[in-house]
């Protein structure tokens, strides 16, 4: 287990570093001039040659990424153009607010998903699979923009039910926050509950055929007990896969729900700075959904091992 984390931190050392090289080449590519926008349209040529000097842009690239890798080690994400502040601080002040929208959603998304594939997998061509399948075809058909306006106009606006825009830090209230989150969540994570229903039904129904099953009623065992203990758990590792790979992208990807929604999160800032041409602040939120895709595939890897047995962390069979 240690050699294997001890390599994985190396890979993702080397990971981060391209990343970091990646993601400097790719903003300095973006079109417009951030020292532009920063001076203003009425700016004298003057006045926007002073501003792109201060701001280091008049420099070659290798120096200027000299210096921001340096900054790094030093844990400086550096400070955004557009109001000074420093882009640690605007990513804490928004991070949580994506972390909690996209750890909800993954609930959501969990219990729906994986619930309606078992049922589905055990009331195979019966009325159950019928309703699954449906709403997993529906979920996956309706964008999440026009379901999240659907519900705002009907549930929200409409009912009443639930509040159409807004945050509350769990730290203040945490049960006014689980209301305010409860519909953005369920519109995020509806489209993962429809993935995480097909693919748990298809390795329920490819279990439920095996052997040890088989093996296992023969013995005596109760249908919950084969279901539950059996089936499901080999099952899980599907949905720890999918888990893993979609908890990373709907940090970043969250921006559509946290817009219409109006939450203050991630989503807003990297909108905000892509607009402004933010060098620093596009920089410091693609690394930090970088090292987030890192930590969680790294306990993906390690959660195979609880899940199976059969797999071990190192590699290769016990």
């Amino acid at each position: 287990m240690s050699r294997f984390l001890l390599t994985r931190l190396w890979q993702s050392a080397v990971t981060l570093v391209l990343a970091s090289m990646v993601v400097f080449a790719g903003v300095r590519a973006l079109p417009g001039d951030p020292a532009l926008a920063v001076a203003g349209e009425e700016a004298t040529p003057e006045t926007v040659a002073a501003v792109r000097a201060q701001l280091g842009l008049d420099q070659p690239l290798w120096v200027q990424y000299g210096r921001y890798a340096s900054n790094l080690l030093q844990g400086d994400l550096g400070t955004s153009v557009r109001t000074g502040t420093p882009v640690s601080e605007l990513i804490t002040g928004t991070l949580p607010v994506t972390a909690w929208l996209s750890l909800y959603a993954i609930l959501v998304a969990i219990v729906v998903g994986v619930g309606t594939g078992v049922v589905a997998a055990v009331r195979r061509g019966r009325w159950p699979e019928l309703v699954a399948n449906g709403f997993s075809l529906l979920a996956l058909s309706v964008p999440s923009f026009w379901l999240g306006l659907l519900a705002i106009l009907y549930l929200a606006v409409g009912l009443g039910w639930f509040p159409a825009s807004g945050y509350v830090a769990p730290s203040e209230d945490p049960l006014r926050a689980v209301y305010h989150l409860t519909l953005p969540a369920v519109i995020l994570g509806t489209g993962l509950a429809a993935v995480i229903m097909r693919q748990t039904r298809a390795s329920m129904l490819q279990n439920l055929s095996s052997d040890y099953v088989r093996t296992a009623r023969a013995k005596g065992a109760s249908r919950s007990a084969v279901v539950l203990r059996f089936a499901l758990r080999n099952s899980l590792v599907v949905v720890v896969t999918l888990v893993g790979l979609q908890l990373g992208g709907l940090i970043s990807g969250a921006v559509v729900t946290e817009r219409i929604f109006g939450l203050p999160g991630f989503g807003k800032l990297t909108l905000d700075s892509v607009f402004s041409r933010d060098y620093p602040v596009i920089e410091g939120v693609v690394l930090v959904v970088t090292l987030a895709y890192i930590v969680i595939n790294l306990a993906v890897d390690v959660v195979y091992s609880v899940l199976d047995p059969r797999i071990r962390v190192g590699g290769g069979a016990r």
